[in-house]
């Protein structure tokens, strides 16, 4: 009974307060007063369009999917180093001693590594190159400067020959202007936004990233993971002839 008479007091104070602002209305800068013969002004929120599609056979739209899964799957995990990263940053300006920031440095770590090491874990190898890529266009940094600053330049140099060892680097700039995956990670990025189905964050990579996608004029060039999948298939026809 209370939680019901709470709810008709809610609306009723809700009620009245719309009745209020109706009749004493509050003209600001997204209201202009409209006298016979004037023209309606209505202001609107920039809407970017970006072009259709163009690929070079029906079948590369498949690989363009491929691509946008693992640019989904990749996407959170920058996000939130990103701000992991300026949390980081942020807490060591205020310490002063140094060794208190390493003890502070090694707690973060091991929170990290308990934290992501089973969903990372779980990652392709296309996966973690578009995640270090795409670390680079959310920090403004690379994976690589980043341990480098939060750690030191000797846990970079193992970090990244670990990762050498999967093919992977840990220096993967994010440089879509002329690098064909990064172009179409951030064609994937800009319709994902449009769409709301991924949640925008201001990158740290300053660059002018709707221009960079409208230029292509909506041409897909999958052909590099075309190459990638046809020796797939090399490799699992001899596998099975053995």
């Amino acid at each position: 009974m209370k939680r019901i008479l709470c709810l008709y007091i809610l609306l009723a104070t809700t009620t009245i307060s719309a009745q209020l602002k109706d009749s004493l209305p509050n003209f600001n800068d997204e209201y202009i007063l409209v006298k016979v013969g004037d023209s309606l002004m209505i202001r609107l929120n920039e809407v970017t369009v970006l072009p259709k599609h163009k690929f070079k056979e029906k079948n590369d739209i498949l690989y363009y999917y491929w691509l946008r899964k693992k640019v989904f799957k990749a996407y959170p995990y920058a996000t939130l180093a990103a701000k992991r990263v300026d949390s980081v940053n942020s807490r060591l300006s205020r310490i002063k001693s140094k060794s208190k920031k390493r003890q502070y440095v090694k707690r973060v770590q091991k929170y990290l590594e308990e934290e992501l090491t089973a969903p990372l874990k779980k990652l392709t190898r296309t996966e973690g190159r578009v995640l270090l890529k795409l670390i680079h266009r959310q920090t403004g940094k690379t994976a690589f400067d980043n341990v480098k600053e939060i750690r030191s330049g000797w846990k970079a140099f193992w970090y990244n020959t670990t990762a050498n060892m999967f093919k992977l680097s840990l220096k993967s700039e994010y440089v879509p202007e002329s690098n064909n995956e990064d172009y179409l990670i951030e064609d994937i990025l800009q319709r994902a936004y449009i769409d709301e189905k991924l949640e925008y964050q201001e990158p740290k990579l300053a660059k002018d990233y709707t221009n960079i996608v409208l230029k292509s004029r909506g041409y897909m060039d999958v052909s590099e993971y075309k190459e990638y999948f046809k020796k797939l298939r090399k490799k699992r026809d001899r596998k099975k002839k053995r």
